[in-house]
């Protein structure tokens, strides 16, 4: 991330926070269909309605916006998880509802998948940030479910990022590759058979009817 992004901070106003989400929103659609390296800032500001000296007033070039992009996107993901799951009782409860939400938010988002792994040779931080926060969580979420008892004792951190493999290439199968883009209540079943099936003790404690 540039020094220069970092040094700009966050706008005070409503009307201020409104023209940065305008051209974060006209970002995820210019770099989503076109790429890092096509897109250009002259793009994004047509996109979002506003004049090339506003740009900088937020971002110092065309990279700081990708990054603030990426980090945005990550955070929006994540608030759209953790309100899905803010009323499960139990963790299997939170798998459901959280798979289903990621889903969800591909749908709303699907250029989600290209920009993100842009990242990785425009911003390899950024890129790395993306996965590292959620992560973060979801492990958070599986060590309590396996101090409580209702999952196997088992490597968290392994398990966090398998889960968000499996959420992920289920996500681009369903919702990127076919129309309309859902991911069908028959799979959504058969991934949790299979995660949960591995994830419970022994005896099926949890078990959903």
């Amino acid at each position: 991330m540039s020094k220069e992004m970092r040094a700009r901070p966050m706008p005070l106003t409503d009307r201020g926070r409104e023209t940065r989400q305008r051209l974060l929103d006209a970002a995820e659609s210019i770099f989503g269909s076109m790429g890092f390296h096509e897109a250009s800032v002259t793009q994004i500001v047509a996109a979002a309605g506003v004049g090339q000296g506003t740009f900088y007033l937020y971002f110092g070039q065309k990279k700081d916006i990708f990054v603030a992009l990426v980090d945005h996107l990550a955070h929006s993901l994540r608030r759209s998880l953790n309100r899905a799951i803010a009323d499960k009782g139990t963790r299997e409860d939170v798998e459901w509802a959280g798979f289903r939400a990621f889903f969800a938010f591909v749908a709303q988002h699907p250029m989600l998948y290209r920009i993100v792994r842009q990242a990785e040779f425009v911003d390899e931080e950024a890129f790395r940030a993306y996965y590292r926060t959620l992560a973060r969580g979801y492990r958070r979420g599986l060590e309590k479910a396996m101090a409580d008892g209702e999952f196997r004792d088992l490597d968290a951190e392994a398990l966090s990022y398998a889960l968000m493999g499996i959420a992920d290439f289920v996500g681009m199968r369903y919702v990127l590759w076919q129309d309309p883009g859902t991911v069908p209540d028959e799979v959504v079943e058969a991934l949790m058979r299979f995660i949960l099936g591995g994830l419970r003790t022994a005896d099926g404690k949890g078990t959903r009817p």
